[in-house]
């Protein structure tokens, strides 16, 4: 591996624990103004100093996060289609490696859809992003999505999309936990990262995903809405860093949720 690739990488897994806090706050590139999402800005300052890796769009990251910070960036590329089309696998390649070079990220990211009409559209980009990162010295992290017609949390069809996305050259892939989710991991060759999807019920079953991906070998989350729609985000976000980085276990990363929320309740 290239020096620059390794160093990114380096940045953005812990060389102690060998895992990544990834925050997620890509999802206006498709959803638009997501609730608690809505001032960007607002929503990932007190948030940035606990986090590992920062995922958004390059618009995000000029107009909200200032260039001071050295939380490395995940940016997103992909897009071009929003929740308004039934078909959201026609994405395209929507900001060029040139720029994310410009941006100076640890790593960038797209969508690669697994069984929808655009699949081979989308795992060509992947190939061809690739290919300009490995040029460049830049990760690229592959985000699996399955069609809809297949069911996302059946792990024969997460290990087929982790897989193919390795074997294109992705250097990290983010997917969904499942059941038998060890398998998923035992057959993808490179760094597994685990989304969190749509806000839980509870703060507890938010946990529970993360401790179940990490105990199955993921290395790391890549957490979102069940972040930043929670009341407590940064108490959230403390809970699930134990679990990942120090293998804390549910019960103690909810005594650390509980803490935190208090303190935050007593301070406001």
């Amino acid at each position: 591996m290239d020096w620059g690739m390794a160093n990114r990488m380096h940045r953005m897994f812990s060389p102690v624990s060998g895992n990544s806090v990834m925050l997620a706050v890509d999802h206006g590139y498709f959803m638009g103004p997501t609730r608690r999402l809505e001032d960007a800005r607002a929503t990932i300052s007190p948030l940035l100093p606990h986090t590992d890796v920062l995922a958004l769009t390059r618009g995000i990251l000029r107009r909200c996060v200032e260039p001071t910070t050295s939380v490395p960036i995940m940016l997103r590329v992909s897009g071009g289609v929003t929740v308004l089309k039934e078909d959201l696998s026609h994405e395209e390649i929507t900001t060029s490696m040139a720029e994310a070079a410009r941006l100076n990220v640890a790593g960038v990211a797209l969508s690669v859809f697994v069984g929808a009409p655009h699949e081979h559209e989308s795992l060509v980009h992947l190939s061809r992003l690739v290919d300009e990162g490995e040029t460049l010295g830049i990760p690229v992290m592959a985000i699996t999505a399955v069609g809809k017609e297949l069911e996302k949390r059946d792990a024969r069809y997460l290990a087929l999309a982790c897989r193919v996305s390795a074997e294109l050259g992705a250097h990290v892939v983010k997917t969904y936990y499942c059941d038998g989710f060890s398998k998923v991991v035992e057959s993808c060759p490179v760094p597994i990262v685990v989304a969190g999807g749509p806000k839980f019920d509870s703060e507890r079953q938010a946990l529970e995903l993360a401790h179940g991906a990490i105990e199955a070998g993921a290395h790391g989350i890549d957490m979102g809405r069940n972040i930043w729609q929670s009341d407590q985000p940064v108490a959230m976000l403390k809970a699930l860093r134990a679990i990942v980085h120090e293998k804390a276990t549910v019960r103690e990363a909810l005594e650390i949720w509980t803490g935190e929320k208090g303190r935050a309740v007593a301070a406001a």
